[in-house]
Order: C-alpha cells, then sequence, then structure tokens
C-alpha cells in the first residue's frame, strides 16, 4: 500500500464518521491553540517588558546604596560629592553624563482631585539621560535648582487624574504636601517602567526637594545615581571605574562594597530570563491539552478497530500485510492530529489577536509575537501526538488474526 492510497482510505474511513472524527480533531485544535496563544503572550510579554527598560535611555548605569545580597552592615549613603567624583572626565572617562535623584511618596491635589504617586528630585541632567521628552512646557532648568522654584513637571497619567487632561495645563496650580508647586511641563508619555509608571509621577527641582520635602540624614544624600556611559561597549568599563571611586570614597575593600552598580543589561537578562520561564510554563500548562487531544485520538482509534474488525480481517484474508494496517491506522491517527494542528494554527492566532484588541482597548500597549518556532513546535507536537498515541491501536489492529477477525461479533 503506498502513502497516497493510504491517505485515501483514511480519508474515506474519516468521513464516515463526521461527528466523532470532528469531535477527535476538537481536542487537538483547542491544545494547538492554547500552545500558540500562550507562547504568543509570553513572547510579546517579553518584548514589552525588555522594551520598557531598553526605553528608559542608552547605556545607562543605575547606583543604589547598599550591597546586592546585603552583606555589608552599616553602609555609607550615596552624596552629591559622589557624584560630583563619577561625573569627572579625569577619574571616569567612560561616563558621559551623572543625574542624582532623590525619591519619596506623597499626596498630590488639585482641582479638587488627589493622588498618592511618587515624587522624585531631579537635576536638569535626568531629562536627556532618561529620554523623557517634554510634550509641553518646558524641563527642570539650572535656574529652577539655584532658585529652589516650587515647579513640577508632570506625567499624562498624572496629569490625567489630577485635570482630567494632559495637554493645555502649564501654569496650573497642585500640592504636593500641602505645599504649593506650579506646572511648568508635562512630558511624552512613556508607559510602565521596571519601577512603576513613568508616566504617573512628578519631577521637581533636585534643591527644592532636598529642603522642602525629602529629608535625609545628611544634606547632600541621594537614593540613586543615574549614569550615562559614552556608549555600549563602554559599559563594563564604565562599572569598573564607578565602582573603583566608590570604593576609594567609602573605602571599602573589594568584595565588600556598600553599592550597587546594574546596567540596563542585567535589567533585560534579568527580564529575559523571568520570562523566559514565564514562556515554558504556559506552554506547558497548555502542552496538557495536547495529551488530552492525544489520548482522544487513541480512544477513538481503539473504537474504530473494535467496529472494524470484520473488514481488517477480510483485508488480511485478501493478502493484506501486517505493515499495510499498521500504516493505514497510523495514517488515519496522524490525519486527524494535522487537520486539528492546521485549524489550531488558525485559532491560536484568532485567540493572540484578540488578546492583543484588548489590551489596546484598555490603553496597555501589548502585542502577543507569533514566531516560527512557535508554530513549527505546535505542528511537529501535534504530529507527534498522533503518531504516539495512534501507534497502540494500529498495532493492535495489525496483529489480529484474520480467521478471527472475520469470526468477531
Amino acid at each position: 500500500m503506498n502513502l497516497s492510497q493510504a491517505i485515501l482510505e483514511a480519508l474515506e474511513s474519516l468521513s464516515s464518521n463526521k461527528m466523532r472524527s470532528g469531535l477527535t480533531v476538537l481536542g487537538i485544535v483547542i491544545g494547538v491553540a492554547a500552545v500558540i496563544a500562550m507562547l504568543a503572550v509570553g513572547t510579546g510579554a517579553q518584548d514589552s517588558i525588555t522594551g520598557s527598560i531598553s526605553g528608559i535611555g542608552t547605556n545607562l548605569l543605575f547606583v543604589f546604596r547598599g550591597a546586592p545580597d546585603d552583606s555589608v552592615q552599616n553602609s555609607k549613603p550615596l552624596t552629591m560629592q559622589d557624584a560630583a567624583a563619577i561625573a569627572d572626565p579625569f577619574a571616569a572617562p567612560s561616563v558621559q553624563m551623572v543625574a542624582p535623584v532623590i525619591e519619596g511618596g506623597f499626596l498630590i491635589a488639585a482641582a479638587g482631585e488627589q493622588v498618592n504617586t511618587s515624587v522624585s528630585g531631579v537635576t536638569p541632567d535626568f531629562f536627556p539621560l532618561r529620554n523623557f521628552v517634554i510634550a509641553e512646557g518646558e524641563p527642570i532648568t539650572e535656574e529652577h535648582l539655584l532658585g529652589r522654584a516650587s515647579v513640577a513637571v508632570i506625567g499624562p497619567e498624572l496629569a490625567d487624574s489630577l485635570f482630567g487632561r494632559h495637554d493645555g495645563i502649564v501654569g496650573e496650580d497642585l500640592t504636593i504636601n500641602g505645599q504649593p508647586f506650579r506646572v511648568i511641563g508635562v512630558w511624552e508619555a512613556k508607559g510602565g517602567g521596571m519601577f512603576g509608571s513613568e508616566d504617573n509621577r512628578a519631577l521637581i527641582p533636585f534643591t527644592t526637594a532636598q529642603t522642602r520635602l525629602i529629608q535625609r540624614r545628611t544634606r547632600d544624600q541621594v537614593d540613586m545615581l543615574l549614569v550615562e556611559v559614552v556608549d555600549s561597549e563602554s559599559v563594563p568599563q564604565a562599572v569598573d571605574e564607578v565602582s573603583s571611586i566608590l570604593r576609594t570614597r567609602h573605602r571599602t575593600d573589594v568584595g565588600a562594597d556598600d553599592f550597587t552598580v546594574f546596567s540596563q543589561q542585567d535589567f533585560l537578562q534579568t527580564a529575559a530570563t523571568i520570562t523566559s520561564v514565564l514562556t515554558i510554563f504556559l506552554g506547558g500548562i497548555a502542552a496538557i491539552s495536547l495529551l488530552v487531544g492525544g489520548i482522544g485520538i487513541m480512544n477513538i482509534m481503539l473504537v474504530s478497530v473494535t467496529e472494524r474488525t470484520k473488514e481488517i480481517g477480510l483485508r488480511k484474508a485478501l493478502g493484506a500485510r501486517k505493515r499495510d494496517i499498521l500504516i493505514q491506522f497510523l495514517t488515519e491517527s496522524s490525519l486527524l492530529s494535522l487537520f486539528g494542528g492546521i485549524i489550531g494554527i488558525g485559532f491560536g492566532w484568532l485567540i493572540a489577536f484578540i488578546v492583543e484588541r484588548v489590551a489596546l482597548a484598555s490603553g496597555t500597549p501589548f502585542y502577543p509575537r507569533i514566531g516560527i518556532d512557535a508554530v513549527l513546535l505546535a505542528t511537529i507536537f501535534s504530529a507527534a501526538v498522533g503518531l504516539f498515541f495512534g501507534i497502540y491501536p494500529a498495532n493492535r489492529a495489525a496483529n489480529l488474526e484474520p480467521v478471527e477477525a472475520l469470526r468477531y461479533e
């Protein structure tokens, strides 16, 4: 029996029981669609998270107080003097710009609305370093720092919460922790970030935050240093330079650092690891549906063998070989799985498309991505399921004795 003849006979056999074949195919459709959709969602989540981290800025280092494993007790705080030392081109030639930041959570009120959110004291270098583009108004300037001005640049999400709009609000008044501030600018939407929404926060002059809102143990203490490196190739060298400067200033030994330096690559690798595990987990759960579908195929093929026992006996009596019977039933199970896989790919794409539309409608830019690897994996897996769960019924049919099969009632 050649392959084309086996396929034709399999199609004829399956079409004679359309309802049963359709329900069997449905199990594979659900399994493949779930695998495709879950992998697409996982890949889309990975793209979204890594894209948000990449959008924070280019070639950035984040310097925090304390050792990564909290092994160093009584760590010294980061200070403005640390920032100035790192910004020295002779001490750190790989560093292009340094922006100190202090942060706190406060109640912001305006126009009868109140929002609890993050307030950061920043310098003018913060805006180009973090790729904050001003949509209207102006950013914080050196004049604002020198005058300790009561001005604020706010995100569009915060503007919507307070004023019901995010345009035409320059010059509006708001209060932070009961103290009056004037809005001088609104930046373009950036979306979510690794520290929460980038658009639901306020930025005020660093000196104003120091003196009026955010009190620290020492006047020049900062919460974080943002360091921009001259280019991506110089990031490892910049990490060494920054670490060396801080070790010297804090008088710590190598291996006993009381600070932590993160690069964007560190965040990207961590995010990629987490989302990869999530994708595998989701795909594994979805694959269980394929397993259930495969069991359904085996069940139906066993029923088919029982129903067609006389037919099998007659074929073998007329000269059909064991291999011919085996191929016939394996072809039927493989076709069931193949049809389910093809239809499942289409349904998986449809589910991913619906998820994308729902996300966009809710204001969350999320784009599930169906890769060729996911399609090949689902197709190959579904075909393997059909073959694996079809082997036992096919082998059982092929081993029937012709005489006993013809006498079967």
